[in-house]
């Protein structure tokens, strides 16, 4: 494998698995009651620490999670049972609530002149509640934060070169997700409020199944293929 062959699988790998065409409306929901200015603060927020984490875990890989003890199974449930949560929530009509910001005006709302936050300070506090869930572990997955474990081996056979080649294609995705999430506005506006609930509530319910598949995998693996491998890895054989 080349270096350029390197940076094109990791690169496409990693979009895909942060799947932030898939995320947009999702985002767009929860961003509806945002200015327009404040939107675009927190896009960056969110692109720029998805960046930070991935490559965090580019550059220290197997070993953090060695040193708490953790495998990645272990991960992998523990982020399926997170991405459950949230579908729930969705599925429930619970999600909004969870990101809106009401109307009546409280101390984490306003500045240190008792004015309104606006655009990049609102951006900076509505990020504190896309840490969790959205940006980790809907946006940021195991499977994706595996791949980054895995292709950091593969650079590390190129030397310093090839980890550069790989820190590239982590911030190329980080910036196509950004480009992705510009998007989000037309598609609140361009849905309306009952449009995006039904949205929401479908998408819940794929991710309450995704997440099913995602502890069912995980479990099978602990447990040396226990359950049917066919429950496992559906469609592995199509």
């Amino acid at each position: 494998m080349g270096l350029v062959e390197l940076y094109v699988n990791f690169f496409i790998t990693l979009f895909a698995l942060l799947d932030p065409i898939g995320n947009v409306p999702i985002f767009a929901a929860a961003t509806r009651t945002q200015s327009d200015s404040s939107r675009r603060w927190l896009i960056v927020y969110i692109s720029a620490f998805a960046a930070l984490f991935l490559s965090f875990f580019f550059f220290t890989g197997l070993g953090l999670l060695q040193f708490f003890g953790i495998s990645m199974d272990a991960f992998r449930i523990a982020g399926g049972i997170l991405l459950f949560l949230l579908g729930l929530d969705m599925t429930r009509g619970d999600f909004l609530s969870m990101f809106e910001e009401t109307e009546s005006l409280t101390e984490e709302t306003l500045d240190a002149h008792g004015m309104p936050l606006r655009g990049r300070d609102r951006a900076k506090k509505s990020f504190e509640k896309f840490v969790v869930p959205f940006a980790i572990p809907l946006l940021i997955g195991p499977g994706a934060i595996s791949t980054v474990i895995i292709q950091a081996g593969e650079a590390q056979k190129w030397g310093v070169t090839g980890m550069a080649v790989g820190l590239g294609a982590i911030v190329s995705a980080a910036l196509a997700t950004m480009l992705a999430f510009f998007f989000s506005g037309s598609i609140s506006k361009l849905l309306g409020r009952v449009g995006m609930v039904v949205v929401i509530r479908v998408l819940g319910l794929i991710l309450c199944a995704l997440a099913i598949q995602i502890i069912i995998s995980a479990v099978s693996v602990i447990t040396h293929d226990i359950i049917v491998p066919a429950a496992a890895h559906p469609y592995s054989g199509q």
